[in-house]
């Protein structure tokens, strides 16, 4: 038993690598294209004095202002541009592959979970057979759907498709909500099997649930808003992970606490 709950503490140790909470402050790798495309033609202003003259042709012109739009066409705009580029391909590559880590370590925790519950169960002389065996399943198929995709290669997409971010977009928010109802599954059927172990395993409220957001809206309110409502969109990628990852801090920490009080 002792093994089964070591491994148990490596794996939760292990989400200080892999549940990366991220700050809500990236938001802004959205809006510097946006204000950049506003500052553009705002910058087309300061040009209308240039050449204009007024008095007789001997008489010298007032100094022109073109130093102001010059310093945001050639300095200003390109450096913004290059930064959100830059900035933007390192946020996809984060986002993708917190997912990728932290379905990879639920995996190993959820399997050493089950070896936990079943050498328990052995112990004791109890059948839950039927509730290791569903979750099991919920174990396999998080295995054939939750699979790794590449962090580098959709962050490059992304930065020169459209329809590659989209599809980031659409996979992020797809994958957690089913990632979220399937665990509450594994949850409730290990606390069936402690239950018969004589173990009580509460699992604590769930204060916010993943919402089934819908990427067809998403996507329809983003074009029609040029772009505008990309910003909220952005912020609940970064929002609902972090979300889902505070609720594993809890439960994880109860659960540990459970085993190591357990004696066989």
């Amino acid at each position: 038993m002792s093994v089964e709950i070591e491994n148990i503490r490596k794996d939760i140790r292990m989400r200080v690598e892999t549940d990366s909470m991220m700050s809500i402050a990236w938001i802004f790798v959205y809006i510097i294209p946006i204000f950049s495309a506003i500052l553009l033609p705002l910058s087309l202003i300061f040009v209308w004095p240039v050449g204009v003259t007024i008095g007789p042709p001997s008489q010298p012109s007032p100094p022109s202002p073109i130093f102001i739009p010059l310093l945001i066409w050639v300095v200003l705009l390109p450096l913004l541009l290059i930064i959100g580029f830059i900035v933007s391909i390192i946020l996809i590559y984060m986002l993708v592959k917190r997912r990728n880590t932290h379905f990879k370590r639920q995996i190993f925790l959820f399997d050493d979970i089950l070896k936990a519950v079943r050498a328990i169960a052995a112990k004791r002389g109890v059948n839950a057979e039927i509730e290791l065996a569903s979750c099991e399943r919920t174990v396999r198929e998080a295995k054939a759907e939750e699979t790794e995709k590449s962090a580098v290669l959709w962050a490059i997409l992304s930065a020169f498709i459209f329809l590659a971010d989209w599809y980031v977009r659409y996979f992020l928010m797809r994958d957690f909500y089913k990632h979220e109802r399937r665990e509450e599954g594994f949850w409730e059927d290990v606390g069936k099997a402690m239950d018969k172990c004589g173990i009580k395993f509460s699992m604590p409220r769930r204060m916010v649930t993943l919402p089934d957001r819908s990427f067809v809206l998403y996507l329809i309110l983003t074009i029609i808003t040029l772009g505008i409502f990309g910003i909220y969109w952005l912020y609940v990628l970064l929002k609902d992970p972090n979300e889902h990852f505070e609720y594993h801090i809890k439960i994880e920490d109860d659960l540990l606490s459970i085993f190591e009080s357990v004696t066989v």
